[in-house]
C-alpha cells in the first residue's frame, strides 16, 4: 500500500508592514510649520511696509558685495526688518512683482492657518484668485507706473509687471492692453464676489426714475390710475383726505428715513416747499401732480468761484538774476573728427591679419570705428577660433603694430566680434567746448548731469551722479586725474543754479582746488567757524565730515516728517508748498564732496577718515549728497574693501601695473591706456573706453570769473556745527586717564619733598616706564617741575592740604 507523501504547505513570507511615520502626517511638525509661515507673513509684512518709507535710505546696501553684507556688521539697515528684510523687500517688490507683492504675504497667512487646521473656507479658490490678482496689478502698475519716469526707487509694477507690459502693449496695443486689463479685472472681481456681480446686474436691469420713457410711464399711471379710483370710492373719503393735512402727507410725501420718493399721479400737484417750512400744508389740484425739487444752491467762495492758489517756491529767487557761464569761456582746442588717414588704417588691418595668420588664426570679417584718440578693430574669427588664443596675443599684435596702449576686448558685450583697441598716430583733442556745447548735454534732464568726454564712437559720454551715486577716481601722476575732477565740476557748473547745488571742495596738496575758492558765496559749503572756504587741514577734514553726516541724518528726519523718499520728491513738495518752512522745512539742494588727493588723509588720519567717508557713501544717496574722491596711489591700503564696496562706479587712466587697475577696476585694463586724458570707466559690470575732455586752467579761471562778479548770497552754505573732541598732540599728557596710582604718588612726592621716578619704582614695585608716565602725569598736573637731567624733580605742591585741594579739582 502506497502512501502519499502528504505536501507541507508552502509558506508565504509575509512583508513586514513598515510604518511610516511621514514628518508631514505629524501634528507637531504641522504646528511648528503653521506658526512658522504666519511669523514668516508677519516678518515680511513689516518689512514691506518700512521698505516704502526707508527703501531709498538703503539702496546703497544692494550695491554691497556678498561678504559686506553678510558679515560687515557697520553695515546697517534703515528697514525694520534689518538688512535680510531690506534685502528681501527689493527682490520680492523691485525685482519681482511690485506692490502687488503684498499678496504674497495674504498667501503664506491662509496656508499658515490651513496648515494648523484652522478653517479656511475655499482655500484653493482664494490661492488661485491671489495668483492671478498678483498678475493682474503687476502687469497694470507697470503700465502706468514707469520707475524711471517717476523718479521713485519702487518698481510698482516690479521686473515681472513691467516686462509683461511691455510684450503685451508691442503684441495688441496699449489701447488693447487697457481694454484686456478692464475685461480681466472685472471678470476676476465678478467671478470671485458673488454680492458685486448681483450689484452689477441689479443697476444694469434698474431704469431711470424720470425721463421721458412711455411705457414705464404708462405703467406707472396704470397702477397710480387704480390707485386713485380706490380713493375716490366716494366723495366722504375724498373731502375727508383733502381736509385732513397729515394724511395728504402720509399718502404722497415719504418718510423722513425714507431715501425713495413716492412716483407722482397724472391728476395731482405737490409742490416741495423750503425744507423750513415743514408745517406749511402741501397744495393738491386735480388735475396734475407735478414734483418741483429747488436748485441745490452752492456757495461761493471769497474771492471768486475758484479757490486761491499760491504759485510754487522758486528756489532761484534769492539769485533770479544769475547767469550760468557761457560757451564762448571754453576754447574749441580742435573741430572736427580724428584725423586718420585711409592708409593708416590700412596697414593697420593687414598687420592685424598677418599677425593672426602667423598662428594659424583666420578671421571671416574686420570692421574700423574710428575714435579721437584710439581705433577699434573689431573681428569676427573662423569658426572653431579659440577666443583665449586671440586674447594671449596682445603682445605680439602691439609688437607687430609697434604701438602702445594695444587693448583686447574678447568678446565684446552684445557684438559677437572681438574688439582690438588701436591708438591713432595722430589723437585728437577732445575740447569741453564740444562736450557743453552737444545736444546729449545742452538737452539732457539729468539732475546732477556729468558730461566727461567722448567715446570710441566718437558720442559723448554723460552720466547722471545723482544715479551713480559715488565716483571713485585713480590714475598715475600726470595721466589727466586733475582735468578729469575739473570737467566734472565744469560739467556741473554750467547745469546747476547756486541754489540747487553746493561744493565741499577738500585738497590736502593745497594747490589743485584753491582756484575755486572765490565761488564761496555762489556754490561752495563750508562749516561756521572755518576761514577758507577750500579745507586743506587734516582736523578740519575730520570736522567737515563729520558735519556732512550730521547734516545727512537731519535731511533724513525731514524726509521722513515729509513722507518723502528722496530728495527729489522733498523738494518737489517743498516747491509746491506742501510743506511748511516754519516746521523746519526747507529746499535742500545738492551737496557734492569732492576730495583731491584720498591718500593723503588716509596715510595721515585713517579710521577717522575713513568711517565717516564709508558712513556718507552708504547712505547719503537719497538725500542728495555725493562723493568724488581721486588719489594717484591706488593701492590696496588706500582703496581699502570698505571703500570699494561703496563706490560701483569708479573711473581708472593710465597706472604703472595691472595690480593698479585690478585694485580700481576689479580687472586688468588700465595698465594699457595711452595716458593723457584716456580712461576707463566702469559702472557695475560695464567697462567704458572714453578720452577725457580737456579743459585748461584759464579756461576754468574764466568760468570761475564770470560767475564770481555775479551778486551771490551773503554767506557760503553753512554745514552744521560739529564739535569734536580734543585731541592729545604727540607728547601730550591727557589728565582724564589718569594712572590709579597718580593720587598716591602725588602724595608720596609731596611728604617726601622729592619727586623721582625711582623712588615711585622702589615705593610702588613698578616698571620704569609706568614709573615714567605717572612722573610725566604728575608734572602735567603741576606737583613736580620739569626733568632736570640726574637731579630730581622740584616738588611745587608744599603741603597736603594744597594737594589735596588741587586732587578734588582734577
Amino acid at each position: 500500500m502506497a502512501f502519499r507523501q502528504k505536501k507541507k504547505p508552502v509558506k508565504t513570507k509575509k512583508k513586514p508592514t513598515k510604518k511610516r511615520n511621514s514628518i508631514f502626517k505629524n501634528e507637531k511638525a504641522h504646528f511648528i510649520f503653521g506658526v512658522m509661515l504666519l511669523l514668516i507673513s508677519a516678518y515680511l509684512l513689516i518689512s514691506f511696509v518700512s521698505f516704502l518709507f526707508y527703501g531709498a535710505a538703503d539702496q546703497s546696501l544692494m550695491d554691497s558685495s556678498w561678504s559686506q553684507f553678510l558679515f560687515n556688521s557697520d553695515l546697517n539697515a534703515k528697514n525694520a526688518g534689518m538688512k535680510l528684510g531690506a534685502y528681501l523687500s527689493e527682490v520680492i517688490i523691485n525685482r519681482g512683482f511690485g506692490i502687488a507683492s503684498f499678496i504674497f504675504i495674504y498667501i503664506i497667512a491662509i496656508t499658515g492657518f490651513k496648515v494648523l487646521g484652522i478653517f479656511i473656507s475655499s482655500y484653493r479658490k482664494s490661492l488661485g484668485y491671489s495668483i492671478l490678482t498678483i498678475i493682474w496689478v503687476s502687469v497694470a502698475f507697470g503700465l502706468f507706473f514707469n520707475k524711471s519716469e517717476s523718479g521713485s526707487f519702487i518698481y510698482w509694477g516690479g521686473h515681472y509687471g513691467f516686462i509683461l507690459s511691455s510684450w503685451l502693449r508691442s503684441l495688441i496695443g496699449i489701447v488693447g492692453l487697457v481694454f484686456l486689463l478692464f475685461i480681466s479685472g472685472l471678470s476676476i472681481v465678478v467671478v470671485r464676489f458673488d454680492k458685486v456681480y448681483s450689484l452689477i446686474k441689479n443697476s444694469i436691469k434698474q431704469k431711470p426714475k424720470t425721463g421721458a420713457d412711455e411705457e414705464e410711464t404708462s405703467e406707472m399711471e396704470d397702477v397710480i390710475t387704480d390707485s386713485a379710483s380706490e380713493v375716490q370710492a366716494g366723495d366722504d373719503v375724498i373731502s375727508k383726505v383733502i381736509d385732513d393735512d397729515d394724511v395728504v402727507r402720509a399718502i404722497f410725501e415719504p418718510d423722513e428715513d425714507d431715501d425713495i420718493i413716492s412716483p407722482s399721479a397724472s391728476n395731482l400737484e405737490v409742490e416741495v416747499s423750503d425744507p423750513e417750512q415743514e408745517d406749511a400744508p402741501a397744495e393738491i389740484e386735480e388735475e396734475d401732480l407735478k414734483l418741483v425739487v429747488e436748485k441745490k444752491i452752492e456757495e461761493e467762495n471769497a474771492d471768486g468761484d475758484k479757490p486761491v492758489e499760491l504759485e510754487d517756491y522758486d528756489p532761484t529767487l534769492d539769485l533770479s538774476d544769475f547767469k550760468f557761464p557761457t560757451l564762448d569761456l571754453l576754447e574749441d582746442h580742435k573741430f572736427g573728427n580724428a584725423e586718420v588717414k585711409n592708409d593708416e588704417l590700412v596697414a593697420n588691418k593687414n598687420k592685424i591679419v598677418e599677425t593672426l595668420r602667423h598662428y594659424k588664426i583666420e578671421i571671416t570679417k574686420i570692421r574700423a570705428t574710428i575714435g579721437p584718440t584710439i581705433t577699434l578693430y573689431e573681428i569676427v574669427p573662423a569658426p572653431g577660433v579659440r577666443i583665449s588664443k586671440i586674447k594671449n596675443l596682445e603682445d605680439d599684435i602691439a609688437l607687430s603694430l609697434a604701438a602702445l596702449g594695444i587693448r583686447i576686448i574678447a568678446p565684446i558685450p552684445g557684438r559677437g566680434t572681438i574688439g582690438i583697441e588701436v591708438p591713432n598716430q595722430h589723437p585728437e583733442t577732445v575740447s569741453m567746448h564740444s562736450i557743453v556745447r552737444s545736444k546729449k548735454f545742452q538737452e539732457t534732464t539729468a539732475e546732477l548731469p556729468v558730461a566727461l568726454g567722448k567715446t570710441i564712437s566718437n558720442e559723448t559720454f554723460l552720466f547722471d551722479l545723482a544715479k551713480m551715486p559715488h565716483i571713485l577716481v585713480a590714475g598715475a601722476t600726470g595721466q589727466g586725474k586733475s582735468v578729469g575732477i575739473n570737467a566734472i565740476i565744469t560739467s556741473l557748473l554750467y547745469k546747476k543754479h547756486p541754489a540747487q547745488l553746493k561744493f565741499v571742495f577738500i585738497d590736502p596738496k593745497k594747490v589743485e582746488l584753491n582756484i575755486y575758492s572765490v565761488l564761496e558765496k555762489h556754490y561752495l559749503a563750508k562749516l561756521p567757524d572755518a576761514e577758507e572756504p577750500v579745507i586743506t587741514d587734516i582736523q578740519k577734514v575730520k570736522n567737515t565730515l563729520n558735519s556732512v553726516n550730521i547734516e545727512m541724518d537731519a535731511r533724513y528726519d525731514l524726509l521722513k516728517i515729509a513722507q518723502a523718499r528722496n530728495i527729489k520728491e522733498y523738494n518737489k513738495k517743498f516747491i509746491s508748498r506742501r510743506l511748511n518752512p516754519e516746521k523746519g522745512h526747507k529746499y535742500m539742494p545738492y551737496i557734492v564732496v569732492i576730495i583731491d588727493e584720498f591718500a593723503d588723509l588716509i596715510m595721515t588720519a585713517g579710521k577717522e577718515i575713513e568711517l565717516p567717508i564709508a558712513r556718507i557713501a552708504q547712505l547719503a544717496r537719497a538725500v542728495g549728497i555725493h562723493m568724488v574722491i581721486a588719489t594717484q596711489r591706488p593701492s590696496t591700503n588706500i582703496i581699502t574693501g570698505v571703500i570699494k564696496a561703496n563706490f560701483p562706479a569708479r573711473i581708472a587712466f593710465k597706472v604703472a601695473s595691472m595690480i593698479d587697475s585690478r585694485t580700481i577696476l576689479d580687472t586688468p585694463g588700465a595698465n594699457q591706456l595711452i595716458g593723457r586724458g584716456d580712461m576707463l570707466i566702469a559702472s557695475g559690470s560695464d567697462i567704458t573706453r572714453v578720452q577725457c575732455a580737456f579743459v585748461d586752467t584759464p579756461e576754468v579761471e574764466n568760468i570761475i570769473k564770470y560767475i564770481s562778479e555775479q551778486r551771490g548770497y551773503p554767506t557760503a552754505f553753512l554745514l552744521p556745527e560739529y564739535v569734536g573732541e580734543d585731541e592729545i598732540g604727540p607728547g601730550d599728557v591727557d589728565l582724564r586717564n589718569r594712572d590709579e596710582l597718580f593720587d598716591d604718588a602725588a602724595r608720596i612726592v609731596v611728604l617726601n619733598q622729592m619727586g623721582s621716578t625711582s623712588m615711585i619704582q622702589r615705593k610702588f614695585s613698578i616698571g620704569y616706564n609706568r614709573a615714567g608716565r605717572l612722573m610725566d602725569q604728575l608734572e602735567a598736573a603741576g606737583i613736580v617741575g620739569p626733568s632736570e637731567g640726574s637731579k630730581a624733580r622740584q616738588v611745587l605742591i608744599q603741603d597736603e592740604y594744597t594737594l589735596e585741594q588741587l586732587l578734588n579739582s582734577l
